[in-house]
């Protein structure tokens, strides 16, 4: 078999399969080799006129059929079937070839990839790629972790399937060395799972407070998409709350079951934050709250609780109260992407990775499930001050979430009063507050643990660090 392809795609299901077609629809020869040979097969017969794609039945003649260096794209499940692939394929390739994970596999795992992998002069680099199936095929946004030699070789071709932002740049950049690529797509994925979260917790206060129909907030959701909030998650959530069942009639999420799943990575991102101390309340809450929603034989018996009875406002007071609610959700978004920015940048100091945010924040803009309009200013806000300490030190957020703040207040208000649950909206507010306050009661916390455990403490008066003997005379003695 001649070397003539100029990218690999092994793992044809769906993802794989677009991602091979995207490849081919943009003038590239694409070798695709599946462990189903009839996957190679059908993807060639149903797509062969896209572009020119080389199918391969074994392992050796994928990688015969790959120009050097040679570029080798996994797409399989996470875990141990990625490492299975790449037993396979590594003995085959040469120095200066390039094997490039497109799953969700955890940056750790990536990490001990391609230092294995490094040491026998291959590249390795782990691809975030988000943007789903349609992504994959019509363009994702791509966040590749790995050696700058790797991605010298590898980022044109990645440059020209991505997505492009509105100003025509491309959803791709060289994150950084190792697992720098697959860790940014993990807290990419916790802000989806807050974001998210608080979309849903803005429906359900206007569902049972406000009192409106799903159509009607559809059209708020709708309203809302022409400004600020302007999102590829809030564009979808009108059209899922304006959908109606063709078999019932009724609105289709009436008739979905409450409890939603979770593939995993929005638990790594809380997982990896509790090890970084990076306090990402947001996301945790969201994660949280899907695993609550799961719990129905818990739910069920609780059921019959006391608590206070919703009652819909009267129309004037809904709109009203509306329009807090967009300020609610507008502020807690702001805190979900300041908290998962302040998560890249502590795993970026951790690991040496040194990303730039601002450029994480310019791939966002199209391809991915949490492209929103605002990723424009968080890219020009690390871009005025790359040393920017967190998103809430910037003006034009600060003004904007200290703007919303009393309506932010309200909306909680009003959701505790009627008993509607709305945790990510709560745990924003409590962070935003917990950063503006002078003194926190962690000096009680402190005083505790030295009481019962001898932990030690500082003073704001003197340097050093102090314990109280706590038994006697309450002496203080210093400890350092």
């Amino acid at each position: 078999m001649s070397s003539t392809a100029q990218i690999g795609v092994t793992g044809l299901a769906v993802m794989g399969s677009n991602l091979a077609r995207n490849f081919a629809r943009n003038g590239f020869t694409v070798a695709v080799h599946n462990r189903t040979a009839a996957k190679t097969t059908a993807l060639v017969k149903e797509f062969g006129h896209e572009g020119t794609f080389v199918a391969a039945e074994s392992a050796k003649e994928f990688v015969d059929a790959l120009e050097r260096p040679r570029r080798l794209i996994v797409m399989v499940k996470a875990g141990e079937p990625t490492d299975a692939v790449i037993r396979e394929f590594a003995p085959l390739l040469e120095p200066g070839d390039v094997i490039i994970d497109g799953g969700n596999a955890h940056f750790e795992d990536t990490r001990r990839r391609e230092k294995e992998l490094r040491e026998q002069g291959i590249h390795f680099v782990g691809a975030g790629i988000s943007g789903g199936e349609e992504g994959a095929l019509l363009g994702p946004s791509i966040m590749p972790g790995g050696s700058a030699e790797s991605y010298a070789s590898l980022g044109p071709m990645l440059e020209k399937i991505s997505a492009k932002a509105a100003d025509g740049t491309p959803c791709v950049s060289h994150v950084g060395p190792d697992g720098a690529g697959h860790f940014v797509k993990m807290v990419h994925n916790g802000i989806e799972y807050a974001d998210m979260q608080l979309i849903a917790e803005a429906y359900h206060l206007l569902r049972e407070v406000a009192g409106y129909s799903p159509a009607k907030i559809a059209d708020t959701f709708r309203e809302w998409n022409r400004g600020r909030l302007d999102s590829y998650l809030i564009e979808i959530t009108a059209e899922v709350l304006a959908h109606t069942d063709a078999g019932t009639g009724r609105p289709f999420v009436d008739i979905v079951a409450d409890a939603a799943e979770q593939k995993g990575t929005g638990r790594w991102t809380v997982q990896i934050a509790l090890d970084l101390g990076v306090p990402v309340s947001g996301i945790a809450e969201a994660v949280f709250a899907r695993s609550v929603s799961g719990h129905a034989e818990l739910r069920t018996a609780a059921r019959g609780l006391a608590g206070p009875a919703a009652e819909p406002l009267s129309a004037e007071a809904a709109d009203a109260f509306a329009a807090q609610v967009e300020q609610a959700l507008y502020a807690s978004k702001i805190v979900s992407y300041t908290q998962g920015f302040h998560q890249i940048l502590a795993g970026s100091q951790e690991y040496g990775w040194d990303v730039d945010p601002g450029a994480v924040a310019s791939l966002w803009r199209g391809g991915c499930i949490i492209r929103a309009a605002f990723l424009d200013r968080i890219r020009a806000a690390y871009g005025a001050r790359p040393d920017l300490p967190s998103l809430l030190a910037d003006d034009g957020f600060a003004q904007e979430i200290g703007a919303a703040q009393e309506d932010w207040r309200a909306a909680l208000v009003a959701a505790v009063r009627h008993g509607i649950p709305a945790p990510a909206f709560a745990a924003s507010l409590a962070y935003y507050d917990a950063l503006r306050s002078e003194r926190l009661p962690a000096a009680l916390t402190q005083g505790q643990r030295d009481f019962f455990g001898a932990h030690t403490y500082r003073r704001t008066d003197r340097e050093g660090s102090f314990h109280t003997l706590w038994s006697g005379d309450r002496s203080e003695v210093r400890t350092d």
